[in-house]
Parts: structure tokens; sequence; C-alpha cells
């Protein structure tokens, strides 16, 4: 994995339209003629006509079903018609203009990419306006593809050694690096921003990736800094994410929702991580977090195996079980994890400008379900949490690969937002 890697230009993929089959016609007679319609309808006269086109010789049709091969029949052969041919509907299936998306293959169609997530036909529905995504992790770094859909965070690290920045808990949310070469971390991660970038990333600005729901919006909270962080601070930002009152904090004016947490460690849901989560999603906060990456059965780690969650596995390009992805009972389903590219800094330490990389990990996983939940609450604001849980897993795609113990399958984002609507 290349943390540092700039990519050079890829090619951007143009918007395309897809051709389905509408119950209309359209029959262009010979003639400008006054007296067309009359012998239209007495040559089909249960034909209903819509409209005259704007030649004045084209006339857009409703046949009916019974009888429709006679009557296309009758039309054609008669003297005064001189074509008759289906009325086309058009759609869009619209990509984003950004030059690295042909790198993105977790958004592609699963027709061509195994693992795709079928992305394009969700953006037909909606591109993630008025969502928000809270993502706890490391903080964020200023960047061309996270910037303008950032919103106001907090920084909820109450260890100043920690965090790295000289003080415990303020509203600078900012992810000063978190190098610590005694916790065997000899580079900065930038985690957060990848995170952040995966779900929620700008889109369509003709620079670098898009993210999934690329108009929601973030709201990062930081709590991981030098060597990970406490559970404790992690429950605190989950609270403050869904807009509850934290003791000593301002509050979120950006309520989530959904939350996202790609983090994790060993041991038992405690009572006050399940007491966070139940009180974000009692506040309609919809909670996804990481199953882990240590190729484990995912109930003997936290918050994985707490209730109320959306637990991800990963898969990797060929839709099979990634091999550090962990598993088992709790997950609810799986996403693309491996060779995920997203925004981070070039900095090995700290700061030092914009950059792409490829990261692996259900940490990628995890904000892939993440942004396709803000798509769907964008499509439908008053989906539940049980709701967005049932219509993931239901509309959920078979693996194409081994993938035992991941849940129900992939997350299917057209699927997704397609049935959001409809609730």
């Amino acid at each position: 994995m290349n943390t540092g890697m700039k990519l050079a230009a890829g090619m951007a993929l143009a918007c395309v339209a897809g051709l389905s089959h509408a119950a209309q016609y359209v029959v262009t007679t010979q003639d400008v003629s006054a007296d067309s319609e009359r012998k239209l309808l007495k040559a089909v006269p249960s034909m209903k006509i819509i409209r005259q086109m704007t030649d004045k010789s084209r006339f857009v049709v409703n046949l009916p079903d019974r009888g429709l091969d006679a009557a296309l029949d009758t039309l054609r052969s008669a003297a005064f018609v001189k074509a008759v041919e289906e009325d086309y509907w058009v759609t869009t299936q619209y990509v984003p203009n950004d030059p690295y998306i042909s790198n993105q293959y977790s958004l592609m169609d699963d027709s061509v990419e195994p693992a795709g997530i079928n992305l394009w036909g969700a953006l037909d529905y909606t591109f993630g306006a008025g969502a928000i995504v809270a993502v706890l992790d490391t903080g964020y770094v200023p960047h061309p593809d996270l910037d303008s859909n950032r919103l106001p965070g907090y920084d909820m690290i109450s260890s100043s050694s920690t965090a790295g920045d000289g003080n415990g808990r303020d509203s600078n949310a900012t992810d000063v690096g978190d190098y610590a070469w005694y916790c065997g971390s000899f580079s900065s991660s930038w985690h957060g921003s990848h995170v952040a970038g995966t779900a929620a990333g700008v889109g369509d600005n003709g620079t670098g990736i898009t993210g999934i729901a690329y108009q929601a919006e973030f709201v990062p909270v930081r709590v991981l800094g030098k060597c990970g962080g406490s559970l404790s601070d992690i429950a605190d930002g989950i609270v403050w994410a869904a807009g509850l009152p934290v003791s000593g904090t301002s509050t979120n004016n950006n309520p989530a929702d959904v939350i996202n947490l790609s983090l994790g460690g060993s041991g038992s849901c405690t009572s006050y991580i399940q007491d966070a989560i139940d009180d974000a999603v009692a506040a309609g906060s919809v909670v996804v977090v990481a199953a882990g990456n240590s190729n484990a059965n995912a109930s003997n780690y936290t918050p994985a195996s707490c209730n109320n969650v959306i637990t991800v596995a990963a898969v990797d390009e060929t839709g099979g079980k990634a091999s550090y992805s962990n598993y088992g009972s709790v997950v609810e389903l799986a996403a693309p994890g491996s060779s995920i590219l997203s925004t981070i800094d070039s900095g090995r330490k700290t700061s030092t400008g914009p950059a792409y990389a490829y990261y692996s990990g259900t940490s990628m996983a995890t904000p892939t379900v993440a942004g396709v939940v803000a798509l769907m609450k964008a499509a439908n604001p008053s989906l539940t949490p049980s709701e967005v849980l049932t219509i993931l897993q239901s509309t959920s795609r078979s693996f194409p690969a081994s993938c035992s113990g991941c849940g129900t399958g992939i997350v299917d984002a057209e699927a997704a937002v397609a049935t959001a609507l409809t609730y």
C-alpha cells in the first residue's frame, strides 16, 4: 500500500443514456394534412392520439396491447403513413467527470466489476444532497475533494498526548497526523480523510475521485489519534454526532443521518458504547461499523458486536471475502474494501498537501455502505434506521465468490435507493 501515491490523471467517463421500450409510437404521415388525424383514427379506431409533433407530419400515439401487431401492420401498410416507430424512454445513467473514476472499481456496475456496487444507477435518483454523514475517525485534512462537503466537526479526544495537538477536546477536528513510532506507526495514515472521501467526497468537480454520496455533507469527529483512541471518547463522539448533548462541548447543529465507525478493537460490546449507539439510533442516526481486519469472528470485537449497528465485512475485487475481513453472525452485509482509492494527505508525519491513495480494510468497506445510506436518506429522509437495514439487506446481491459469514450479500446502491423511494 503506497500511502503517498499521487496518481496520474485517468480517463474521465462521459454521461451516457440508456434506452428502454415505452408503450408509445410515433407515426409519420406522408405529408402535412388537416385530415391526417381522422385517417389515423379510422385506420385504428382503438388508437389514442397523444399529441401532434412540431413538424405537423408526426403524431405520438398509444396503441392497445390487445391486437398490437395487427394495428402496427395496418398503420405501416396505409398509403398515407410513411413510418411507424417506437417511442423510446430515455434515462440518464450519470457518471461524474472526476479523472480518477476509472480507478474506482468498487463503484462500477457488477456486470463490469464483480464487486461493484452499481453506483451509476443510484445517481439517476439522487447525488446525496441534504444527507449528512458523520465520520468518527482521525479527523480531516484540507483537500479539494473534501473541503466543499465538510461541515464543522469536533475533536473529541480527551487526552492531549493522544490528540497530538497540544490540547484536549475542542471544536477543531483537523487531523494533525497519527505518526507514532512507539506504537509501530511510522507514517501518518490520514485515515479519516480517506474514509470521508469514500462516503462523501466531492464529485463531478473534474478533480481526483468521486465520493459515493458526492453531494452529501460530512461532519468530522476526531476520536482517533496517536496509537488509536479510547472507547469512552468514541461513545461521546457517537452521541455528539447524533446531535445530542455532551457535557463540556458545543452542540452539533448538523445531526448525522448516518454515523460511520471505521474502527474497532477486541472485546465485547460495553454498556456505555451500547447506550451511546442506542441513543443515536433513537435520535434517527444509522450507525455503520467495520467488522474488523483479523480474519476472525466479529462477535469478539467492538463495536462490531454491538446491537443496533450495521456491521460490514469486506470483499475483494473478485466479490469474495477479503482475506483479512472478520465474519460471523453479527455481520449484516458486505462491501468492497480492497484497494479502495480515496483522499489523504501526502505528508509522512505532518500535513504537506492533498494526495490520493489505495487503502484496504473493512474500514474502507464501511464508508461504502455509509455512502449508500446517505443516498437512501437523501432520496427518502423519513426512513428509520431499521427500515434502512431492511432495505440494504433485502436489496443486497449474491456474492459472486465465496464469502461465508459476510451477511446477506454485497451492497447494491441502485437497488437500495430505488427501494428507498417506495417506502
